[in-house]
């Protein structure tokens, strides 16, 4: 739903579709019908076999394994994946996916504008497990997956963390788009809040003041890609505590 700045919906109130003779299902769950010109997201299934061939021009694809296991085929070049792997498809590659079976390959793809190309660390495939863990908060911190550590000079993708409670309102200079992974809790704006879980998908313009707060009792994982690239810990006005 919208109002005001931002806006929120569920993954399961997106419709899904499925070209002839592919294996990929798409739901386009933030784009610019959703106020959003500069990052598209979208959650894609690759069931077993062999996808199609996918390329985008003039955007780079950042994507996300949220579940299943399988290999992407990058320019001939194959790369297993996994749970937790962020994946960098540089503007005009042609890739494609294969999945062994029996689960879906489920994945979070952001298209992203291509101001530069890929510089010379550019990794195919970074892993959570590799990344070291950084402090965002004093109850938030978060690995970067896709960066310009990987050679991604335009967008950070980024998995984090969320304790338990809520902070303080605050807002950044960067377009936003968010995957909740795991957990329960609200996405908190100026002007409303609504209640996000797994499966949440937020989109938040550039100076939106806003908070999730995690309202269960074990932490909150979310997928933010934003652009430009940046630190997910800076702040362009942040509300006062204490």
């Amino acid at each position: 739903m919208t109002g005001g700045q931002g806006f929120v919906v569920a993954e399961r109130d997106v419709p899904e579709i499925k070209k002839d003779g592919d294996t990929a299902a798409v739901r386009v769950t933030i784009d610019a019908g959703a106020g959003s010109e500069r990052l598209e997201q979208r959650l894609i299934r690759f069931g077993p076999g062999r996808s199609r061939e996918r390329v985008n021009r003039g955007r780079h694809e950042l994507l996300y394994v949220a579940s299943g296991r399988g290999t992407i085929v990058v320019g001939g070049d194959a790369h297993p994946v996994e749970p937790e792997s962020g994946v960098y498809i540089t503007d005009g590659e042609r890739y494609h996916v294969e999945n062994e079976g029996p689960d879906d390959l489920a994945v979070v793809s952001v298209l992203a504008p291509a101001d530069h190309d890929a510089n010379g660390s550019r990794q195919v495939v970074v892993r959570y497990a590799d990344r070291p863990t950084l402090p965002a908060t004093r109850d938030r911190d978060f690995r970067y997956l896709v960066d310009v550590d990987a050679g991604c000079l335009d967008a950070t993708q980024f998995l984090g963390t969320i304790r338990p409670g809520r902070e303080g309102m605050h807002s950044h200079v960067y377009d936003e788009v968010i995957y909740v992974v795991d957990g329960v809790g609200a996405v908190h704006f100026e002007d409303r809040s609504n209640p996000i879980a797994s499966g949440s998908c937020i989109h938040l313009p550039p100076f939106t003041m806003h908070i999730l707060e995690n309202s269960g009792s074990g932490p909150m994982r979310v997928l933010g890609v934003f652009h430009p690239s940046g630190d997910p810990a800076s702040r362009a006005r942040e509300e006062p505590t204490g």
